[in-house]
C-alpha cells in the first residue's frame, strides 16, 4: 500500500497553507487522521487522502468544536445537521471518482462545505444545493476565504437536483431519502455515478452507476446521516 504522507504536502493555494491551525488543529493531527483512513479504513486513493490531508476541516467548524474536527466521529453544525465523518466523506468521494472520468458533480447537501472543498480540489466543477440558507451562507464564507473558484451554489431541496446544470457525470448527497430520487438518475449522464445514503430507521450507502440499459447497484455498507428533508428554510 502506497503511504500517502510520503507524497510532498503541496497547498491549492496561500489561503490554505495560512489556515493549517496548531496543536488539535495542526497537520500533524491532519497526517494522523489520513494515516487512519489508510489503515483502518482502506481508503486507497492519494488523490482523495491529499485532499484531505490539506484541507483545514476546523475552519468549517464553529470555534468550541475545532479541537475536535480531525476526529472520527459527525460533529453538529447547527440546524439539526453534522459535518460528515472523515471516512465517510473519503469513502464517499473515493467510490464516486473510482473512474477517474468524473469532472462535473452535483452535491446533495451543502452542509458545512467540508465535502464541498474536498470535491473542489478533485473535479473540474462543482454544483452544490442546500436547503437551509444561513447554512449555505456560512459555507459559501469559509470557501471563499479558502479561494475555491469552482463551485456554484444553488438554495434547493435537493431531491430535485439541479436540472438546469444537468447533465452530470458525479452526483453526492449528504442525506438520506426513503429511497433515491428519479430525478436525480434522471440527470446523470450514461456511465456516471451517484453515492448516496439510503433509508430512513436503518440506511446503507449505496453506489449507482448508469447505464444504457438501467442502473448498477453496489452497496457500500451502514451509515447514519441526516434525512433528506423537502422544502427551504431561511
Amino acid at each position: 500500500m502506497l503511504d500517502a504522507l510520503n507524497e510532498p504536502l503541496i497547498f491549492p493555494n496561500e489561503a490554505f497553507a495560512s489556515m493549517q491551525g496548531m496543536g488539535m488543529t495542526s497537520q500533524r493531527t491532519r497526517n494522523r487522521m489520513v494515516q487512519r483512513l489508510q489503515a483502518e479504513y482502506h481508503i486507497e486513493d492519494l488523490a482523495v487522502l491529499n485532499a484531505m490531508r490539506v484541507t483545514p476541516r476546523h475552519v468549517f467548524l464553529d470555534e468550541a468544536m475545532a479541537s475536535r474536527a480531525y476526529e472520527d466521529t459527525a460533529l453538529p453544525i447547527g440546524y439539526a445537521q453534522t459535518i460528515s465523518q472523515p471516512w465517510v466523506v473519503a469513502k464517499m468521494t473515493q467510490w464516486l471518482l473510482k473512474t477517474g472520468e468524473v469532472t462535473k458533480v452535483l452535491e446533495i447537501g451543502t452542509g458545512s462545505g467540508y465535502q464541498t472543498a474536498i470535491l473542489s480540489l478533485l473535479v473540474k466543477q462543482v454544483y452544490s444545493v442546500e436547503r437551509i440558507e444561513p447554512l449555505l451562507l456560512r459555507a459559501q464564507a469559509v470557501l471563499k476565504r479558502l479561494e475555491l473558484n469552482n463551485i456554484q451554489f444553488e438554495l434547493n431541496d435537493g431531491h430535485w437536483g439541479w436540472r438546469q446544470k444537468a447533465p452530470f457525470n458525479g452526483i453526492i448527497s449528504a442525506a438520506s431519502p426513503a429511497k433515491v430520487p428519479e430525478e436525480l438518475f434522471e440527470q446523470l449522464v450514461e456511465g456516471g455515478r451517484l453515492v448516496m445514503p439510503v433509508g430512513e430507521a436503518q440506511q446503507l450507502l449505496f453506489g449507482y452507476v448508469k447505464t444504457s440499459t438501467g442502473v448498477i447497484e453496489e452497496c457500500l455498507g451502514e451509515v447514519l446521516f441526516v434525512p433528506m428533508k423537502q422544502g427551504i428554510e431561511r
